[in-house]
């Protein structure tokens, strides 16, 4: 199992800005199917996810 997830963090390491991209789209939709109610919480869940996501992080 420890190898999937190796794996699974090389390619998030590699594909940074797409997943960083992806991550702030499924953002945006949660936010907009909770009618902006928690923003702040879903901005800092996608900030957090963007941190973890690579090392050549392109959104901060």
């Amino acid at each position: 199992m420890n190898s999937f997830f190796d794996k699974v963090k090389h390619l998030a390491d590699e594909h940074d800005e797409k997943v960083d991209q992806a991550l702030e789209k499924v953002g945006d939709v949660i936010d907009e199917r909770t009618g902006g109610k928690y923003t702040e919480h879903i901005e800092k869940g996608v900030a957090a996810a963007q941190e973890y996501t690579g090392k050549n992080d392109t959104q901060p």
